[in-house]
């Protein structure tokens, strides 16, 4: 594993929450790491802006 952070992107948490959404009949849970992603990568993106 990489010792080094790589901050959370709105295109990797795309991918994450498909992922995720395809394996649950389309949704995203409440609460699941997908939901967390996308949250942390609005905070990423916001914070570059």
């Amino acid at each position: 594993m990489s010792k080094t952070k790589t901050p959370m992107t709105p295109a990797a948490a795309a991918r994450i929450q498909s992922a995720t959404a395809k394996a649950n009949g389309g949704k995203t849970p409440k609460g699941s790491f997908a939901a967390k992603a996308q949250s942390v990568a609005s905070k990423n993106s916001t914070k570059t802006e």
